[in-house]
């Protein structure tokens, strides 16, 4: 193992052969719903991550390039409020390639804080990807990342790691959740934590619907292309028919709720069968199957959701625009 760096597998070989199963259960419970649906998780297969990467490069997708000019105008501030002159651990939770994460290493490093880097994600690939690149990039850094789900991850971390934490939760991930779910996951979080340690989380802002729509709706078509790429999974995955051609990408805005809501809609009568769950699925003409949820939020509901889970605000960084905000928690005593 190169030095300074490990990887702890908190997953073995044996969660490959359940995880077929899991998404073929998945997919079975979401298409037998009368209003159907499919997990967003799963959009990220090879082809899905690809396809991602493009849409981060997008000129109507404002997000990546919002957050990334947070975290490069803010970086010496938030390396600040990290340091409080104790030892801590970086724990990003979902870290993938850590493209933004990145900004806050190097400024951390060059700051010669006392801190190792714990880069969490499912992906064991992502995870030696990621260990490789630092160190090539940020020889000095201390990184151990870790192979496994969230909550699996931070009940290892817990065990392991006694020190003061600072976890990451950058992107707009939050958004992915349902309000029940996102008080649920934060509350989780909250408790593997202890006062003093902070919570650092990405969040998109209210802004105008038509550019919100248009970042999940592009003029070139790879959104749609990003979207339509789960049912060609589950056709490579679980044995699916699906005529792929036979669906589009419908993507919309509610200003009221504040959420973008993606589907796929099927444009005939039609009939799929899928091998994995040994069930054949119907779908009326112009019938949708709703793929994901971004919950897009105000500053006050954030701070209200923070209090709800045992956070309170710290500090807000936004962009020049102020279309999108990393918010710095801290654990309530």
């Amino acid at each position: 193992m190169i030095k300074n760096e490990s990887v702890t597998e908190l997953v073995n070989q044996q969660v490959s052969i359940p995880a077929k199963v899991a998404f073929a259960r998945d997919v079975d419970e979401g298409l037998s719903k009368e209003q159907k649906t499919l997990p967003s998780r799963y959009f990220y297969d090879g082809t899905g991550s690809r396809l991602f990467q493009q849409i981060m490069e997008l000129p109507e997708y404002y997000l990546t390039r919002c957050e990334q000019e947070v975290l490069t105008t803010n970086k010496q501030a938030m390396a600040a409020l990290f340091a409080r002159g104790s030892y801590f651990h970086l724990i990003d939770l979902g870290a993938g390639d850590a493209l933004k994460t990145k900004v806050l290493l190097a400024e951390l490093t060059q700051q010669k804080l006392a801190f190792d880097y714990v880069p969490v994600d499912i992906s064991g690939d992502a995870m030696q990807q990621l260990s490789k690149s630092l160190h090539n990039e940020i020889p000095n850094l201390k990184v151990e990342a870790v192979v496994g789900e969230y909550f699996q991850s931070l009940d290892w971390l817990q065990e392991n790691k006694s020190e003061r934490k600072v976890v990451l939760f950058l992107g707009s991930n939050i958004g992915n959740f349902e309000e029940p779910e996102s008080i649920r996951f934060l509350t989780s979080v909250r408790s593997y934590l202890q006062p003093g340690d902070q919570l650092l989380m990405g969040v998109d802002l209210r802004k105008d619907p038509e550019m919100i729509l248009k970042a999940y709706d592009d003029a070139s078509g790879i959104t749609a292309a990003f979207n339509l790429n789960l049912l060609q999974r589950i056709n490579k995955e679980l044995g699916g028919d699906f005529n792929v051609n036979q669906f589009r990408h419908y993507a919309m805005y509610n200003p009221l709720e504040g959420v973008m809501r993606s589907f796929l809609i099927s444009l005939s009568d039609q009939d799929v069968h899928i091998q994995g769950s040994n069930k054949t699925y119907h779908f009326n003409a112009w019938e949708a199957i709703h793929t994901e949820n971004s919950h897009k939020y105000t500053i006050p509901q954030i701070k209200m959701l923070g209090q709800l889970c045992g956070f309170r605000i710290e500090k807000v960084f936004y962009d020049s625009k102020q279309l999108f905000a990393d918010v710095l928690f801290a654990v309530d005593q």
